[in-house]
């Protein structure tokens, strides 16, 4: 039964993220650049550093770098010499990344409820809460 669930848990996570994938393709964004994205929206006015980035995102990876690069290339990010301390890298959300995310937070949401659309408020609140204890 263990490793059953645990399978289920491994298909489940599949799918989530080969729907989202594919929800984000259209916007040249992986989940991992998305994710990155909404860290630096909810920062407000405050730039971020790499350190608070990985330790935001979902899925902890080393590459933060790199996706703040390839969004830097988008023109969706902004990169800066902290002036207090010129070894920080301080990182903001452009108004072109702020748009674009506006543009992704619809598609997600129509994604996310086709996601769980077989399941109940309860369900979801069951759920939620068995996946809690991990």
């Amino acid at each position: 039964m263990k490793s059953r669930t645990l399978i289920h848990l491994m298909l489940v996570n599949n799918k989530v993220n080969e729907t989202i994938s594919t929800a984000l393709k259209p916007y040249g964004v992986s989940l991992q650049q998305f994710n990155v994205l909404r860290i630096l929206r909810g920062q407000g006015n405050t730039p971020a550093n790499l350190t608070t980035l990985n330790e935001r995102m979902v899925s902890k990876m080393s590459n933060t770098t790199r996706l703040v690069d390839k969004l830097l290339i988008k023109g969706f990010v902004d990169r800066s010499v902290c002036e207090e301390n010129r070894r920080k890298i301080e990182i903001t959300i452009t108004e072109k990344g702020l748009k674009v995310l506006s543009d992704m937070d619809i598609v997600m949401q129509k994604t996310e409820s086709d996601l769980v659309e077989e399941l109940t408020e309860q369900d979801l609140q069951t759920l939620n809460s068995l996946l809690d204890k991990f």
